[in-house]
């Protein structure tokens, strides 16, 4: 394959575009040969015409470096990746699966405890887990749904498998880059889209407000709830997404000082025409800010009170406070065990291989091959606070070994993947670069998923790690359904 004269090889890994004889993937001819047809100064030119656009838009994110937010303008790859339309179907079906498995399991933890009755998950994983709050306990939510946002992280191995990668449920972020991805590939490139037949994503901001509507407290009946956006405010590095959400979907965007508890536990907006009350509220903020009186005495960012008005069915929240103790990846080893505990079903979509390092057995395999292996932290995001082995130097692998010794419990280790790769403009011209995806999965009433997601490249040479703040890129994410 040869993009402008230039040979393109992905190597021994799987290439979402190019098949291991060099040839477009079926469902990637026609945008390979587009791409393959354009001259090197047209790449760079429509890249430079990609990056004005998002210039002119003000699609930003902030990095925090050194104690500055500093705003960046959104990376966005002019090669989209894509997807054909049959796969996505049978990896949507496993994301519905996932979700209405997990809020299940977190409805039970803070009730029953079943799960933990019947030996499923240990109660020493759930009860030591930073997540689980207990003012939670003995609270179910509208439709038994605590996790009504959730951007789960997917990969394709090297042998073709898409495993999921991590599930996050309290604040996933990225929904609006994708959408802006989509907005700004089909300015630059209008002529692909009239000649290929590609799912859209633009109803996102339709379907979440409608979702939201479907969690509203019943004493809203008869009438439209009333919706907002809680942000932690404009130094937060995601709030360009939570003023595009609340634009999108014509709710208010408010900061904790905007809201107040009364003395009756519902919640009201401060407005020049008076307090109004609210029914729904889309947090942005952590859950131990939410609430001084509940949580952190010291946060500034929430709503006293907030807790009880939301215990008392005042409100709904989403994400429901404490839906994070299923973003723990020690809990992420045990959902094909959830799944078919809950739903008397086997995973659709494969966990990659995990070992719990709280397991002796499994702490001694991954003291014994840590240069082999990547080290998580069980609740770090963002690739913080990770080990990848075969990249990291004998002092990293001595010094993880002493974090797991000291705190195993706060630790997992997978193999080494082979991510798959995908053609990307570089400064040399067309490379693979390794890539991951975050579709997106809404539940209330019903369940959805965007089609597709937010494609993350991992913009250096040979890296892994794909987030905006460590040099991460993106990809406009296109599910392509076959010609008739």
């Amino acid at each position: 394959m040869s993009f402008s004269g230039q040979t393109y090889d992905s190597g021994v890994f799987f290439d979402e575009l190019i098949d291991g004889e060099g040839n477009p993937r079926p469902h990637a001819a026609a945008l390979m040969d587009y791409f393959r047809g354009l001259r090197p100064e047209d790449l760079f030119e429509r890249q430079r015409a990609v990056d004005r656009t998002i210039s002119d838009m003000g699609i930003s994110f902030t990095v925090y470096s050194e104690g500055d937010n500093i705003d960046r303008a959104w990376p966005l790859d002019l090669i989209p990746r894509a997807m054909p339309g049959a796969e996505w179907d049978h990896i949507e079906r496993g994301l519905v699966q996932r979700v209405r498995a997990l809020n299940l399991f977190i409805d039970d933890l803070y009730n029953d405890r079943r799960v933990i009755a019947d030996k499923i998950v240990p109660a020493e994983i759930i009860d030591s887990s930073r997540n689980y709050l207990a003012p939670c306990r003995g609270v179910s939510p509208k439709h038994r749904v605590w996790a009504h946002v959730t951007g789960t992280d997917l990969v394709r191995g090297g042998d073709g498998t898409v495993y999921v990668l991590e599930d996050n449920l309290r604040v996933p972020s990225g929904v609006s880059y994708m959408l802006e991805n989509r907005t700004v590939i089909k300015r630059v490139f209008p002529s692909l889209f009239r000649n290929l037949s590609i799912r859209p994503v633009a109803e996102y901001p339709t379907r979440l407000s409608e979702m939201l509507n479907s969690i509203a407290p019943d004493h809203t009946a008869g009438r439209k709830p009333e919706v907002v956006v809680l942000t932690p405010g404009i130094f937060n590095s995601a709030y360009f997404e939570h003023s595009f959400l609340a634009r999108t979907m014509g709710a208010e965007l408010v900061e904790g000082g905007d809201l107040f508890v009364d003395d009756d536990d519902f919640v009201f907006m401060r407005t020049i025409e008076g307090p109004q009350r609210v029914d729904v509220i889309y947090r942005r903020i952590d859950d131990t800010f939410m609430d001084p009186e509940a949580f952190r005495a010291d946060s500034m960012l929430g709503v006293p009170g907030l807790m009880r008005a939301w215990r008392a069915g005042h409100v709904a929240i989403a994400n429901a406070p404490g839906s994070g103790v299923a973003d723990d990846k020690v809990v992420y080893s045990y959902v094909p065990e959830i799944i078919r505990y809950y739903l008397d079903e086997d995973a659709i979509l494969p966990n990659v291989p995990t070992w719990r390092c709280s397991d002796p057995d499994h702490l001694a395999h991954v003291l014994a091959t840590l240069p082999e292996l990547v080290v998580k932290p069980a609740n770090e995001s963002g690739g913080y606070g990770m080990l990848i082995g075969p990249r990291a130097s004998k002092a990293e692998h001595e010094q993880f070994r002493a974090l797991l010794k000291a705190d195993p419990r706060n630790y997992i280790a997978q193999p080494t993947l082979d991510l798959s790769t995908a053609p990307t403009l570089c400064d040399d011209g067309v490379e693979p670069r390794h890539l991951d995806l975050r579709p997106f999965i809404l539940q209330g009433s019903g369940v959805s998923v965007t089609a597709g997601g937010l494609t993350r490249v991992a913009m250096r040479k040979g890296s892994l790690v794909v987030n905006s703040s460590q040099g991460g890129g993106s990809k406009d994410t296109w599910i392509v359904e076959s010609s008739k």
